[in-house]
């Protein structure tokens, strides 16, 4: 009976373990269904950014009051969670505060970890109050409508949840080494719950013992349930920022890939030598041409597939961006999120078909209109503003690049500039014999 506890925790740890490695595995076949990429340049300045921007936080504090605050929580609630490697050895050997041995060491992280489960619970209900209280505007766009909205909230719920769990667990945990409880040495100092504690005066040991082990079951499993939580939620930039910021695109912003089979085809036009009828067979018989641009998640490239699954949906690129602040339809934030359903719509089709089956649905009508996509300036602003290096651009950029070449769907002032463009050297509709006239005035 007495391993009961033991067996029970192991079953729990491997159930939820093992179902967040499946969602992750779902997470990265779904990115690896975009078109390839090459990433792998420049190592040096790829973990730079990485270790500058997703661990350093170095474009959170552009907005001064949310990135410390945001510092303040993620950094406090991974450091805190050091903690559940030990809570894990106690629960599958049955010990209890196994690294107690390390003496004043030990002292100083258990107290540490107080000092930083309470800032984090302070953090949080400050994020909570600007969202619900004061209301910020971003927070309240038309797309963080119903889920966004909620799993906004319900995060911070289960941060508040679980701070408060583990400093109840210390407080009961500090009143049994005080009563001389079997089991319970006395090790780790407790600056915080000192304070929580003598809300337990007058219990007796076995009401003691069913609180300090009733929070302990449920911070862990809480963990083991925010762990599994965070492949439905927009909390997966935990995990993926630190991908995303390595293999965030080094190009100069503003600059745009071409595609291969225009760039061959101008290069054959301006050469004065070359024959395009002189074409090997063999080169006549090529497969169809690539499709240019892109209509749905598939002809998107993996690491804009990343980009998706990254975005945590604070705001900050629609907040920049100068479409959106003056009522147009785009929002670069909902741009990201549409590509997320859709790709998570992909995914689910996968996981119930074995392989794709056509749904009649795409990413571009279905989510994002066209009207979205004309709306953007092409700024960079949102690129700039992203605090984990996500480019709503890129995405935006590919799907008008469909539009104009595969359905010849450019709005009329563009069509027409195009024209005079191919007609007369110059986006105005003179005669390029006329160009300079305005010269002579």
């Amino acid at each position: 009976m007495q391993y009961i506890p033991n067996i029970l925790f192991i079953i729990a740890l491997a159930a939820g373990i093992g179902y967040f490695t499946k969602n992750i595995r779902k997470v990265i076949r779904n990115i690896r269904l975009g078109k390839d990429v090459d990433r792998s340049d420049n190592k040096a300045e790829r973990f730079k950014n990485m270790a500058m921007i997703a661990l350093g936080q170095s474009k959170m504090v552009r907005r001064p009051v949310a990135g410390i605050l945001h510092i303040v929580v993620y950094l406090g609630f991974i450091i805190i969670n050091l903690e559940v490697l030990e809570i894990i050895i106690d629960g599958i050997f049955g010990t209890h505060r196994i690294f107690a041995f390390l003496g004043g060491f030990y002292d100083f992280l258990i107290a540490s970890f107080e000092i930083l489960a309470f800032l984090v619970l302070v953090g949080v209900i400050l994020f909570w109050i600007r969202r619900n209280v004061i209301k910020l505007k971003r927070f309240w766009n038309p797309e963080m409508k119903g889920w966004p909205k909620n799993d906004g909230n319900l995060i911070l719920y289960f941060e508040m949840v679980l701070m408060t769990l583990f400093l109840v667990m210390n407080a009961s945990d500090l009143q049994l080494q005080e009563l001389g409880a079997d089991h319970y040495v006395k090790a780790g100092a407790y600056p915080i719950s000192q304070f929580i504690s003598p809300l337990f005066n007058g219990m007796s040991e076995g009401s003691l013992l069913l609180v300090e082990r009733g929070a302990w079951w449920l911070h862990i499993l809480g963990i083991l349930v925010f762990l599994n939580y965070l492949y439905f939620s927009k909390h997966l930039h935990i995990l993926l920022a630190f991908p995303n910021t390595y293999y965030g695109d080094l190009k100069p912003k503003g600059e745009f890939d071409n595609l291969d089979a225009v760039t061959k085809e101008v290069m054959l036009m301006m050469d004065p030598d070359a024959d395009p009828f002189a074409a090997p067979a063999e080169d006549q018989s090529e497969a169809e041409p690539e499709k240019f641009g892109a209509s749905d998640v598939v002809d998107l490239n993996w690491a804009q597939l990343l980009n998706a699954y990254t975005c945590t949906e604070c705001g900050r690129c629609t907040s920049e961006c100068p479409a959106n602040q003056t009522g147009k339809k785009l929002s670069p934030r909902k741009i990201m999120m549409d590509t997320r359903d859709r790709l998570k719509e992909v995914g689910d089709n996968i996981d119930k078909n074995g392989s794709f089956v056509d749904d009649g649905k795409q990413l571009l009508n279905d989510y994002i209109t066209p009207e979205e996509l004309w709306a953007c300036t092409s700024c960079n602003a949102c690129v700039e503003a992203c605090p984990i290096s996500i480019s709503p651009l890129s995405i935006i950029m590919d799907m008008r690049r469909y539009l104009v070449m595969e359905q010849s769907a450019a709005p009329t002032e563009l069509n027409n500039m195009m024209s005079n463009i191919e007609n007369n050297g110059a986006p105005w509709p003179f005669n390029q014999m006329d160009r300079l006239n305005w010269s002579k005035e």
